[in-house]
């Protein structure tokens, strides 16, 4: 039974950029999740583990745990905790994540930096990268991504990042290299209480994948959220609570080959 569930580990290895599972490639946050998957824009310390570059724009500090289930299984579970904090000189961004089970699961920490040059913000990350499978040992790399964001204009924005620009490996003695992946978005702000975003996500192996979402705020304290994806088709639907200094946010995704996901966030914000 447990070889059996090794070998689809080993599936899901090979293809973990095609279902965005372990915690380099996958998109972390509920409120990313449910607007498509969108990696480049955000608006929380979630960006640390997304892109980075967005983490100057951020107008307080925060901290953030989440919580993912994909395809009903246990051993796909990722736990995630983040923070940002402003100094006079940059942002800085704290970040920690777990996927997998006991015969196979991937573990990320790091730290961000990020600053604000005119209507750019621009950031970058390093962080240490373990894999573990029973039976097999475990290998470590060190990834180096970058992302940022421009204001083209009060209601236009560009974002893209770069993650593990230095194609870090698998470990030391294994040959294997982790994904390279490169993302580029636009987002609208037609008023202020609704945003479109569109984004183009390749990894340098596999095809491009196309994604499209939207956040509407019906009030202030409340939003919702949708999203699709192509290769493969998904569907992704969300909601946003806010309360003073507290945030909650859930996430829903349906892959129809796959089954669905189910995403969770909790948030505190300081000045």
């Amino acid at each position: 039974m447990k070889h059996s569930i090794f070998l689809s580990f080993l599936f899901l290895l090979s293809a973990k950029t095609f279902a965005q599972t372990d915690p380099l490639t996958q998109v972390h946050g509920a409120q990313n999740q449910s607007i498509g998957n969108i990696r480049v824009f955000g608006s929380s310390a979630w960006s640390y583990f997304n892109n980075p570059g967005i983490l100057a724009k951020l107008e307080a500090d925060q901290i953030v745990v989440g919580y993912d289930h994909r395809f009903g299984l246990k051993e796909l579970n990722t736990y995630d905790l983040a923070a940002s904090l402003r100094s006079n000189f940059a942002t800085f961004g704290f970040g920690v994540s777990r996927f997998g089970g006991k015969l196979f699961n991937q573990q990320s920490l790091g730290i961000a930096f990020a600053n604000q040059l005119g209507i750019v913000s621009f950031g970058g990350k390093i962080e240490w990268f373990q894999t573990q499978i029973e039976g097999f040992g475990s290998g470590n790399s060190l990834i180096f991504s970058l992302g940022g964001i421009a204001e083209l204009d009060p209601k236009l924005s560009l974002g893209a990042t770069i993650g593990n620009l230095t194609r870090g490996k698998l470990g030391k003695n294994s040959d294997q290299r982790l994904p390279t992946g490169i993302s580029l978005g636009l987002a609208y702000t037609p008023i202020d209480q609704l945003q479109f975003f569109a984004e183009v996500e390749k990894d340098i192996q596999i095809s491009a994948v196309y994604k499209f979402g939207l956040e509407y705020e019906i009030k202030e304290w409340i939003a919702l959220r949708t999203g699709i994806n192509s290769n493969p088709a998904k569907i992704f639907f969300g909601l946003g609570l806010k309360h003073e200094r507290f945030g909650i946010d859930f996430g829903y995704g349906q892959n129809n080959p796959l089954g669905s996901t189910s995403h969770l966030s909790l948030s505190y914000s300081w000045d």
